[in-house]
């Protein structure tokens, strides 16, 4: 299953001991057909850092990571806008907006 997109977030250690940073990426449908979660946990990366290093992770978003079950029981992707939401925890997050079309 090819990424839609991939998803990148630059990890620095500014502590001076070697750390792991798992970066979390998050999705929410603005405007869903039926309910959905405000947001929903679809990938994540860990980076072990040496003190003062930095580093680039990627996290692939699939078309089936964002397919949901529809009113009639398919399995579709709907056009709209999502949010995609990258960061350290569910409360530290940056966002930008995939607008799919139809």
């Amino acid at each position: 299953n090819q990424p839609l997109l991939i998803a990148t977030a630059t990890v620095t250690n500014t502590g001076s001991r070697k750390g792991t940073e798992i970066v979390e990426l998050y999705v929410h449908e603005k405007l869903a057909s039926v309910s959905r979660p405000i947001k929903e946990l679809k990938g994540f990366a860990r980076a072990t850092l040496n003190p003062g290093e930095t580093k680039t992770v990627t996290i692939p978003l699939t078309a089936d990571q964002l397919a949901i079950w529809n009113r009639t029981m398919h399995r579709v992707v709907e056009p709209g806008v999502y949010q995609i939401m990258v960061g350290p925890a569910s409360n530290q997050l940056q966002t930008v907006l995939l607008d799919i079309l139809q």
